[in-house]
């Protein structure tokens, strides 16, 4: 693998090299003039950091001229606590599936067997998953890391009975990535699945997210009960004209806003591309989200065990919470043997001293 475990690359080229958090492998990305750098876990293939350029092009002096714009994990503890699912990678189902049971080809089963209390599971098994490199190339505009999984495997996760293997490919820029969760059915009975990303995103630290601003181009809110699982068919969905607290198709401030919502029927750009927008007024910064198709959850982070409100999660998932037990998404998630699904998505920083 070009430049694996010393820092390798020419001088034009990014660079890519292997590392440590702890006793976890890492892999750092790094730009030729220093305009970006991201550092991932091979444990779940986690996105721990993601730093870029607040200056002009050519103006970067050292490490500190870059700005960190996501909140992950800070150290191997925190890694393998899973708390706040930082960056995590959601698959073979995002968000929460009820009482941890579902209904797949005229079978019952239980993700949580024995358990009789405390029934949540919620954002899968992947990013917990070992991941291995499998490709890694390098250019003067960016570096392609491709990392594969094959943990999930009947008789290893509870209730999932269904072999996968997982590729993530991140494409780093130097002010974009992009990553692409492919998961492809290597058992012989047809697995349902979905997939979807849990970034949190920091424009304003030290500062709370409050005065940042959000547009969503979403036309509907998902309606959920107290345990955040959507409301039973059609009553789930709610036109957002009639929810004015929580549109953000206009750009709007969040202010003191608690959101812990999924949006549907996102509209996409010419580029195909549906762009959720985090924008920073007093600096300039702003961040897209984008993806292709699928729903945005947006969790503005007030229950987070470390630095509530530091940071917002924007999560681009193939599916609503809970799509495992609704009729209406069995098409979609139900992945035949041999059959393989993508969903790709990113983020892209634009300034107003970048083109």
């Amino acid at each position: 693998m070009k430049g694996r475990g010393d820092g390798g690359g020419t001088a034009d080229t990014f660079r890519i090299a292997e590392g440590r958090l702890g006793d976890e492998p890492t892999v750092t990305v790094s730009a030729p003039d220093g305009q970006a750098r991201a550092t991932l876990a091979l444990r779940g293939a986690t996105l721990l950091s993601w730093q870029v350029a607040r200056g002009a092009p050519g103006q970067l002096t050292d490490s500190t001229d870059r700005t960190e714009l996501t909140d992950g994990y800070r150290d191997e503890a925190e890694l393998l606590s899973q708390d706040g699912v930082r960056a995590g990678l959601l698959a073979p189902f995002p968000n929460r599936v009820a009482d941890g049971r579902y209904h797949h080809g005229g079978h019952g089963h239980d993700l949580l067997p024995g358990v009789v209390r405390d029934r949540l599971i919620y954002h899968g098994f992947a990013r917990e998953a070992p991941f291995r490199i499998v490709e890694a190339t390098a250019t003067a505009d960016s570096a392609r890391l491709l990392l594969r999984s094959t943990s999930i495997r009947p008789g290893r996760y509870p209730g999932y009975p269904f072999a996968l293997d997982l590729d993530v490919e991140y494409t780093i820029g130097r002010r974009e990535l992009g990553i692409g969760i492919r998961a492809r059915n290597v058992g012989g009975t047809t697995a349902p699945y979905a997939s979807g990303w849990h970034p949190y995103f920091t424009l304003s630290r030290p500062r709370p997210i409050d005065d940042l601003v959000l547009q969503i181009p979403a036309d509907t809110l998902i309606r959920t009960d107290a345990s955040l699982i959507p409301l039973p068919g059609k009553e789930a969905l709610l036109p957002l004209d009639r929810c004015p607290d929580l549109d953000f198709r206009t750009p709007r401030r969040l202010g003191d806003a608690v959101i812990d919502a999924c949006f549907a029927d996102l509209a996409p750009g010419p580029d195909g591309r549906t762009k959720t927008v985090l924008s920073d007024p007093a600096t300039g910064a702003e961040l897209r989200v984008w993806q292709h198709g699928g729903y945005m959850h947006v969790f503005t982070g007030d229950t987070l065990a470390r630095d509530r409100r530091a940071s917002i999660a924007l999560e681009p998932v193939e599916t609503t919470t809970d799509a495992f037990n609704r009729p209406e998404h069995a098409a979609a998630l139900s992945l035949e043997p041999g059959r393989q699904r993508e969903f790709r998505f990113g983020v892209t920083y634009l300034h107003a001293y970048l083109p």
